[in-house]
This record gives C-alpha cells, structure tokens and sequence, in this order.
C-alpha cells in the first residue's frame, strides 16, 4: 500500500508553479477556482470543527458555563476518563457502548454484505425476468427518507398495533407469543437488522455494477476447464469483485461505529430495553448536547475517530491477501 501511494504524483511546489508556462498555470488557476468551494466548506465546516473539538478535548468546558468564562486546562485527564469509562466499556458485567455497538455489528454486518451480493448474483442472472423492474424495486426504498422509513418501519413492528404481529396472530401464533420487537432484549437487534434491509440498494447497486463489469470470456474459459457454478463463483467472481466488496466492508464498518439514528428515533435515544440499544454515538450525542459536556464529547468524538481510522487501516493491511485488482502483479 505504501508502495502504490510513493507512486502517486506529487502536489506541485511553488518553485514549479513558477515555471509553469502561462497556459498550463491559467489552467490550475481555474481548476483551483472551480474547486474554491468544496476548498472553503471542507476548511470552515470539517477542518477547523475537527480542530476545535481537539483542542476542548484538552479542556473542562461545558455549555452552560457561558462565553465569557474562561476554559480550564486539564490536559489528557479526559482521555483517562474515557479508557475508565464504565459507560463505555463495560460495568459489573453490563457491556458498555462500545462493545453494544460491536456486538451488533457482528449482526448487521454479514447481512450488510452478503445480501446486496446475492441480491445482485440475482439480478445479474440473465435468465430472469424483468430485470429493470426488479433492479428499480430494489434500489428505490433507498430513496425515501431514512427518519421516514424508520417511522415506518416502527409503525409495521409496534408489538400492540404492528400489521406484521397482527399477520403472525392471523396464523395461529397466540398474542402473548408473538414478538415485543424493539421492546425486547432478545429482539432488538434483529429488528434494527430488518430496518436496515429497507435501505440495502444503494450496496445492490455497486455490487451488480461490480458484476457487470467481470469479463465474460473468464466465464467462458472457466467452462472449457469443468468448473461448477461454484467454483466459477469462488474463482472468477468473487475475485474480480473483490474490490467492490471490500470498499462496501470499508463503508459499512465505518457506518456502524456510528449508527444513531434508529436507536435514537425508535427507542428514543433512552438505551432502552435494559440499554441494549444505548450505542456508541448515542452516548456521545447524550454527553454532547443532554449532559452538555463540550469537553468530555470532543473526546469521545476523537477516541470514535480513532477506533475507526484503526479498524480501517487493518482492513487495508490485510486487503492485500483477498483484493485483486485486474492488471496488478504480485510475488
């Protein structure tokens, strides 16, 4: 990896800025000016908030001591505070936030990958019928509003009122059996789970663009020599669609360290039930703007940033033994 970044081309200097020739300069002039304003909001609106919030990290500061009350210095006592902290971690045996979020992760994510996969192996299939239509059916969910979907989808789960219990009592399954869903230690997970498919077409869609895009004389030769469906799977597709898989794994890894807004919106951010749902970023949002501790949040803010900058570049280290990228060479 950090072979292929030494390659990259290096930023021009401002000694070769000077010997530009006066088209080639004019051009970078109106290449930068059209850039001008992603430049202006990434510097006012993610930079400098990224460096504000490092630097409270440093201090006590909370909302409510006003503007004109000066900061104490504290140096890294929240930092301390945050690798101790019960709600984090674990306490007398509850799992704290972190390892909640992990723990559903663990759920969400295989679900996350392997579904939009076979729901693109399907559409790609060239046997069914009415392709478009399906592939539109699938990717239009993502469309709608998320908070409006979770809404939705919590109307269709409420345990008293939900059509999906009514459909189960239908069946024969009596009122005292069926799912509390979302209200359930045993069940929550699941149900976030089900919410989540609502949105998986913007993943069915790269994961078939990825597909479309696998040369079919691989398959063809593939045939010549005998192999299945499987291993035709196993040894052509998944391979050549190894990095469009792995930049979905990068994404929704990231995704789910900060998952927020369905806990936040179906058990109204309260961690309920037996704080099964108090996740990672629910808990910063809560130290943030109900505890109003500026200080404490930066920090968790940044041990967030850092847990994920970690988990990502591992993922990049060990890309290297399942990604292949068509025209690479390797030992």
């Amino acid at each position: 990896m950090f072979e292929q970044l030494s390659n990259l081309p290096k930023l021009p200097s401002l000694a070769t800025f000077r010997k530009m020739s006066p088209l080639t300069r004019r051009e970078m002039l109106l290449g930068l000016s059209f850039l001008s304003p992603w430049i202006f909001g990434f510097l006012v609106f993610t930079l400098l908030p990224m460096l504000g919030t490092l630097f409270f990290s440093f201090l006590d500061l909370k909302i409510t001591d006003g503007i004109l009350s000066a900061p104490k210095f504290v140096g890294v006592s929240n930092y301390a505070q945050f690798f101790k902290d019960p709600q984090i971690w674990s306490s007398s045996g509850t799992p704290g936030s972190m390892w909640i979020t992990i723990r559903f992760g663990l759920i969400a994510l295989p679900v996350g990958i392997f579904l939009p996969l076979g729901i693109a192996l399907l559409m790609n299939n060239k046997h069914l019928v009415g392709q478009n239509f399906f592939r539109s059916m699938f990717y239009m969910p993502y469309i709608v509003p998320f908070v409006a979907s979770v809404f939705l989808w919590g109307g269709m789960l409420n345990p008293e009122t939900g059509w999906i219990n009514r459909v189960l009592m239908s069946f024969g399954v009596p009122k005292e059996n069926v799912p509390l869903w979302a209200n359930d230690m045993n069940w929550v997970y699941p149900t976030y789970v089900i919410m989540g498919i609502w949105g998986i077409g913007n993943a069915m869609l790269i994961m078939l663009a990825g597909l479309q895009g696998v040369p079919t004389e691989l398959y063809d030769a593939s045939k010549v020599d005998g192999a299945n469906s499987w291993q035709q799977f196993w040894n052509v597709t998944f391979p050549m669609i190894s990095p469009v898989i792995f930049y979905n794994l990068v994404l929704s890894i990231v995704g789910l360290f900060q998952y927020f807004l369905v806990p936040l919106v179906v058990n109204n951010g309260t961690g309920r039930p037996g704080g099964a749902t108090m996740f990672y970023n629910l808990y910063l949002y809560k130290t943030f703007f109900t505890f109003q501790n500026m200080s404490y949040g930066s920090t968790l803010a940044w041990g967030l940033f850092i847990v994920i900058l970690v988990v990502t570049i591992t993922l990049f280290a060990t890309a290297k033994y399942w990604v292949y990228y068509a025209g690479e060479s390797r030992d």
